[in-house]
């Protein structure tokens, strides 16, 4: 399983918009400016994310983007599902049980081992949060000016 660039950048963006979490709106120009992305392919992230109701949007002088709520209460799993889809590692696990695209689900030796893979991919993104990785960015930046 690979992580396309959409879904990573929608974790980068999310974690933008936690870090600079002042209630005030930030713009498209700001984000991509700082995480290196292009303003177009960030309006299609963000058109995602906005449509899902992870982010809030204003438009005018004073418009951008802003989180829906507290980043605690985004993970990492959610996001990338959102633009990436299943995480499963085969498509055998993702439609009723499996059972309706595979005629040798039933006697497959190997499924258990794609169910522990997606128990597992899926433990580790649905544990982390946006805060997490927001606390995680802070202490980075504490520590680097520590040693200026």
């Amino acid at each position: 399983m690979r992580i396309s660039t959409k879904g990573r950048y929608a974790v980068r963006v999310m974690l933008d918009l936690a870090v600079d979490n002042t209630g005030e709106y930030i713009k498209v120009k700001q984000i991509a400016d700082r995480q290196g992305i292009s303003e177009k392919y960030l309006e299609q992230i963000i058109a995602i994310l906005n449509k899902a109701g992870f982010v809030k949007s204003t438009r005018g002088a004073q418009g951008g983007y802003r989180l829906a709520r507290d980043p605690a209460e985004y993970t990492v799993g959610q996001i990338l599902r959102l633009t990436e889809g299943s995480l499963n590692p085969v498509p055998c696990l993702d439609s009723c049980g499996g059972k309706a695209d595979c005629l040798r689900y039933d006697t497959c030796e190997t499924v258990d081992v794609w169910k522990q893979l997606a128990d597992a991919i899926n433990g580790v993104v649905d544990s982390i949060t946006i805060a997490d990785l927001a606390e995680k960015h802070a202490k980075r930046m504490e520590s680097m000016n520590y040693m200026i």
